[in-house]
């Protein structure tokens, strides 16, 4: 990021954040580092040339997704753009294409595999592409969860609802236990129907989406809302507790939409008079019900497409879709700035740089298959069920 782009969003680089785009591992949530072959030079002054040869050169055998979080340097090479659910959905609507080269994270490439064909490989060119979202929630804990929902005598009345925003693992779980997938654009609608089937809804792994759609769509009160801690025994919660709450929420959160707080709101609102803020409903409660629209990324695309001229926007989610769009509207006259002051990649999305999809690329024009993500058939089985119910919600 140049310096002229951070003065232009009002951001300064923190040292963390500097930090994280590098190269380092996280051994508690990474699923890997390393590639069984020699990454292109960052500087090599030829990657762009030969990412478009390799693309070329496989013809429509390759169909590459890219999630807007996605550095600049590789959305420029992706066939369609989108949010984890629609590219999953673009994959499988693509029969023709051998390789699904994904650029996102280890979820959304899941995902893809569960809904392309038995054909279709999926790739991720950088194994360390990891969600700390998604790694907060594992198969293990959840199923610990269920015991203890289970001696408390409400598992009964539970309906799991997942973020889609989770593991193969725990989609599978979902679509087991009777319950359904969600996306941050459908939560209400997935809640809605999971009341209708029981009292009391387990949402994963993301507690403030799962907050806000209950307080602030459906009208429940923050005391329905209880959190279940799966560090701490029983969740951290009393059996009298889960027996009277509506809502048991995961302890999980997106590390990057988590880190905006209310004073993220008072300052830039203190900032730029007449602004408006505009978050993903990942971020806190109390950010939230301090800004003026929440939605998803689609949404807070669709809302700037169709803002007036002239108009200033504080955006609360990844830095990399508000550059991009703070560029692409600039010339319409509209002002568009980061809600928080520094810098908020989202580390793991940014381990897909061009080096790593050009590799993977080259690869697979000389025939070799890499960074496959691969889920197995009976994971695949109960997860695509519970995708299934999402896609039937009305």
């Amino acid at each position: 990021m140049t310096t002229a782009q951070t003065q232009e969003l009002d951001v300064q680089p923190s040292p963390l954040a500097l930090l994280l785009l590098g190269r380092e591992a996280d051994p508690r949530s990474e699923r890997g580092v390393e590639c069984p072959g020699d990454l292109p030079s960052p500087s090599d002054p030829d990657l762009v040339a030969r990412a478009r040869a390799a693309k070329e050169k496989l013809g429509d055998k390759v169909f590459v997704l890219g999630h807007h979080y996605q550095r600049d340097e590789v959305i420029q090479f992706a066939d369609v753009t989108g949010d984890s659910f629609k590219l999953a959905r673009d994959a499988a609507a693509r029969p023709e294409a051998e390789y699904i080269v994904f650029c996102g994270v280890h979820f959304m490439a899941e995902s893809a595999d569960i809904l392309t064909s038995d054909e279709q490989k999926v790739v991720l060119p950088d194994l360390a592409a990891g969600c700390s979202m998604a790694d907060m929630a594992t198969a293990e804990q959840v199923a610990e969860c269920w015991d203890v929902l289970t001696e408390a005598g409400v598992a009964e009345q539970v309906v799991p609802v997942s973020y889609m925003n989770s593991s193969a693992d725990i989609k599978a779980f979902t679509g087991k236990h009777g319950g359904t997938i969600c996306t941050s654009s459908n939560a209400k609608r997935a809640l809605d129907w999971a009341f209708e089937q029981g009292e009391k809804v387990l949402f994963l792994p993301d507690q403030h989406l799962g907050r806000n759609t209950a307080v602030r769509d459906m009208g429940m009160s923050l005391e329905d809302c209880v959190l279940y801690n799966p560090h701490k025994p029983n969740g951290g919660l009393t059996a009298e507790e889960l027996r009277a709450a509506k809502m048991i929420l995961w302890r999980g959160h997106c590390s990057v939409h988590g880190r905006f707080s209310l004073d993220s709101v008072n300052d830039v609102r203190e900032r730029l008079p007449g602004v408006n803020v505009l978050v993903h409903p990942e971020c806190r409660h109390e950010v939230v019900a301090a800004a003026d629209l929440v939605g998803s990324t689609e949404y807070i695309i669709k809302t700037l497409e169709a803002a007036p001229a002239g108009s200033k926007w504080a955006i609360g989610t990844e830095l990399n879709l508000v550059r991009r769009l703070a560029n692409r509207f600039a010339p319409e006259g509209k002002e568009i700035v980061f809600l928080d002051k520094t810098v908020c990649f989202c580390s793991t999305m940014n381990r897909i740089d061009l080096p790593h999809l050009v590799w993977a690329l080259e690869s697979l024009a000389e025939g070799t298959l890499v960074n496959r993500i691969e889920v197995d058939k009976e994971t695949e089985a109960f997860a695509k069920l519970a995708l299934e119910r999402m896609l039937a919600l009305p």
